[in-house]
C-alpha cells in the first residue's frame, strides 16, 4: 500500500487554510493509503514560544485534526517529538546537506530577513522536515505550494544519500491539491492565511461561531470593479473568495465565478457554505476538548505505531553511514 506522510505546525486551533488546504484532503484519503500525520512540535522551536503555549497548542492542534476527520484508528496520528528517530535522522541528513543549499531556501530568506540574530534551527529545519518524511519511507507527501522547495530538498538528500551510502531511502513525490492549496488572508489577500502572521478579521478558525464567520466574510477585502472573475493577479481578493468556495464545494474557482453577478452575492454564498461545513467540526472540537486524556491516549498509540516504522529505517541509515550498532 502506498504510504503518505504530512505534518502540521502546533499552532493551536486550526483555521480554514489548514482545513481546506490540507486536513480535509488528509481525511478523505486516509483509508486509501498507509497514512501518517504528524504534529511537528520540534519545528515550532525555531521561533520563540513559551513552553506552556507549546503544550496547549499541540493538544489543541490534535483536537482540531481529529475533529476535522482524521481517525486515529485508521491513520497514524502522532506528535513529532514523541518519536526520537526524527531528530536522530535529521543529524545524519545534516551531514549530507550543504550550507549553500540551505541558505537558498526561500522561507529561510523570508523569515530571517531584517533580523540581527537568526536561530540556527531556522536554517536547518528543512533537513528535519526531510527526516520527518524519509524516516517513514513515504511515497507521497501532501504539501502546500509554499513547501514545494523543501520537498525538492528532501528528494535531493534522499538521492544523494542513496548514491553515497547505498539504497536506503524511498524518494518521495509531492502531492499538491489543485484547489484550496493556498488560502489567503481575507484582509490581506496577498498573504497566506495564518494565525501567527495574519489579521484577526482575515483568519477564520474552525471553531468560529456562525456569526463570526459571516462577519469576517462580509468584511473580506475585494477589488476594484464589480465583475466576479478568477484572476489572482488583477483580482486577488475576489479570487481568494472563489478559491475558498471552490475548495469548500469541490468545484473549480473558474467554474463557480460564472454564477455570480456581484461581490455581495459571492460573499453570501461563501459564508453560507463555510457555516454549513464547519458546524459539525466545531461541535466535535467541543466534545474532544472535554476529553483531553482520550486525545493524549490516541497520540500515544500513534507514536508507538510511528516508532515501529521509523526505528528500522533509522537503523538502516546509521548502518549505511558506518555507525556501530548500539546495545538494545
Amino acid at each position: 500500500m502506498t504510504r503518505i506522510l504530512s505534518g502540521v505546525q502546533p499552532s493551536g486551533t486550526l483555521h480554514i487554510g489548514n482545513y481546506l488546504g490540507a486536513v480535509r484532503q488528509w481525511a478523505a484519503t486516509q483509508r486509501e493509503a498507509d497514512a501518517f500525520y504528524c504534529i511537528v512540535d520540534l519545528h515550532a522551536l525555531t521561533i520563540d514560544i513559551a513552553p506552556d503555549d507549546l503544550r496547549s497548542r499541540t493538544l489543541d492542534t490534535a483536537i482540531g485534526l481529529i475533529a476535522a476527520g482524521l481517525d486515529p484508528d485508521v491513520c497514524t496520528l502522532f506528535v513529532q517529538s514523541h518519536v526520537p528517530e526524527h531528530a536522530e535522522l535529521s543529524w545524519l541528513l545534516e551531514c549530507v546537506a550543504s550550507y549553500g543549499e540551505l541558505r537558498r531556501m526561500t522561507q529561510f530568506k523570508e523569515k530571517g530577513a531584517g533580523q540581527e540574530s537568526v536561530r540556527a534551527s531556522l536554517l536547518t529545519y528543512p533537513v528535519l522536515m526531510a527526516a520527518d518524511i524519509l524516516v517513514y519511507d513515504a511515497d507521497r507527501v501532501p504539501v502546500g505550494d509554499d513547501q514545494r522547495q523543501h520537498l525538492e530538498l528532501t528528494r535531493d538528500l534522499a538521492i544523494r544519500f542513496n548514491s553515497r551510502y547505498g539504497e536506503t531511502f524511498v524518494v518521495p513525490e509531492a502531492v499538491i491539491p489543485v484547489v484550496g492549496a493556498r488560502v489567503m488572508d481575507l484582509q490581506r489577500p496577498d498573504k497566506k492565511m495564518s494565525k501567527s502572521t495574519g489579521t484577526p478579521l482575515g483568519t477564520i478558525a474552525i471553531t468560529d461561531s456562525s456569526e463570526e464567520i459571516v462577519k469576517k466574510v462580509r468584511r473580506a477585502v475585494t477589488d476594484t470593479g464589480s465583475d466576479v472573475r478568477y484572476d489572482v493577479a488583477e483580482k486577488p481578493g475576489v479570487s481568494n473568495l472563489l478559491e475558498i468556495l471552490a475548495a469548500a464545494t469541490g468545484t473549480s474557482p473558474e467554474g463557480v465565478a460564472a454564477r455570480f453577478s456581484s461581490y455581495g452575492q459571492l460573499k453570501q454564498e461563501v459564508a453560507d457554505e463555510l457555516v454549513s461545513l464547519l458546524a459539525p467540526v466545531r461541535e466535535r472540537v467541543q466534545e474532544l476538548t472535554r476529553d483531553p486524556a482520550g486525545v493524549a491516549a490516541a497520540l500515544e498509540k500513534g507514536a508507538a505505531k510511528a516508532h515501529a516504522v521509523a526505528a528500522p529505517t533509522f537503523a538502516r541509515a546509521r548502518a549505511a553511514m558506518g555507525l556501530t550498532a548500539r546495545n538494545q
